[in-house]
């Protein structure tokens, strides 16, 4: 009976459990600590331990879960972000007594938790069980990898998405279906699921040469972006009014890859220095980085992983200007899992990943902490 308890519970892993929190109470003593000494002010009431991170778009998510939505307004504007982030934190704000910026941390917190292990249990379906907690410390330490602990989408959506690719590659269609339909309701994106799981429906069909009816339950994936479109219709009248939005207030619109890029390049001659580091080097480089992990582990990436990886960077190059990417990145997750294999091969590799992570964790978090824009 034990054993088949401990079976039933071996993905509930104690040592990377930890190595999250570890790394999150690092990462937001790291930044309070920076705050105070490169400001030169203590933390107060507006700034305190929490609210150095509470800004951009964590404003808008807590601002949403406060208030809802409404098509009236400035804050009509803020359709064009979705709804599962904040009605979570609408809902554990109930425990907080109505402490929304809290409850964005909580919501955070047990989502990111639960990214570090369904990335585990992803990552042994091919690899070794050192390989996989080598993937989750890359992706925890990522330069980017604070927007995991504060009260914006990417730790919900990545628990979403990994957990939807692990379903699926256990072949539990239904969890695999709900997860998606749920990412869906996460971030634009999480519809890339659609595609990058027909993959794996080909390659169970592959290895039985039957039709499962089951498949049949991703059609609730596309479900989760139309719950999206009625918010929209309820709230202003249309159903598409976050595309209009998203033009003409937040000046993002469709574009091809090579415009956006070069639109991005040149930034990096902006005569203001800070500029050009951020939205011009950094841009650039995690641009590249995402284009070269495609390019680099094409050969041993699953066809669904491969999907993932050149979707998601086709609509981050995409857009009418290119930016935030290096945040965005942290939703390729099988860049983690090639950082882990190529470092369990090359030690200077390892080494390499690791400082280079660190160092630029340090920078961007503390950046981001002091209320400059860090992606």
């Amino acid at each position: 009976m034990a054993t088949k308890l401990t079976e039933r519970f071996r993905w509930l892993d104690g040592n990377v459990v930890l190595t999250v929190l570890i790394i999150k109470a690092l990462v937001l003593m790291f930044a309070a600590q920076a705050f105070q000494i490169i400001k030169e002010e203590p933390l107060y009431q507006q700034n305190s331990f929490l609210g150095i991170w509470q800004r951009w778009d964590a404003t808008h998510y807590l601002k949403i879960a406060e208030t809802g939505y409404t098509g009236v307004g400035d804050d009509r504007f803020l359709i064009v972000f979705f709804p599962l982030y904040p009605f979570f934190v609408n809902v554990v704000s109930f425990f907080t007594g109505g402490d929304y910026l809290l409850a964005g941390f909580l919501v955070t917190a047990i989502a990111s938790v639960a990214v570090g292990l369904v990335l585990r249990e992803l990552v042994r379906l091919d690899y070794p069980e050192k390989t996989a907690r080598l993937a989750v410390l890359f992706l925890f330490i990522f330069p980017t990898s604070y927007f995991l602990h504060i009260p914006y989408t990417e730790s919900l959506f990545l628990a979403l998405v990994i957990g939807c690719f692990l379903a699926a590659r256990r072949r539990f269609w239904f969890a695999a279906a709900v997860l998606g339909a749920l990412a869906c309701m996460t971030r634009v994106n999480g519809l890339i699921l659609i595609f990058a799981l027909a993959f794996e429906v080909w390659e169970e069909y592959r290895e039985t040469r039957k039709f499962n009816r089951a498949w049949l339950l991703l059609a609730m994936i596309p479900a989760g972006f139309g719950v999206y479109l009625l918010l929209n219709y309820i709230v202003t009248g249309s159903p598409t009014t976050f595309m209009t939005y998203q033009r003409e207030h937040w000046q993002r619109y469709i574009r091809v890859p090579w415009e956006g890029i070069y639109e991005s390049y040149k930034r990096i001659f902006n005569p203001k220095i800070v500029d050009a580091q951020l939205y011009g080097v950094q841009e650039m480089l995690f641009v590249v980085i995402g284009l070269c992990a495609t390019i680099v582990g094409w050969a041993w990436m699953r066809n669904s992983y491969r999907v993932w990886m050149v979707a998601n960077w086709l609509i981050f190059v995409s857009t009418s200007f290119v930016l935030s990417v290096p945040r965005y990145t942290l939703t390729l997750f099988p860049l983690f899992i090639l950082m882990a294999v190529a470092a369990k091969r090359s030690w200077p590799l390892h080494i390499l990943f690791i400082c280079w992570s660190i160092l630029f964790l340090g920078l961007f978090s503390m950046q981001f902490a002091r209320g400059h824009w860090a992606f």
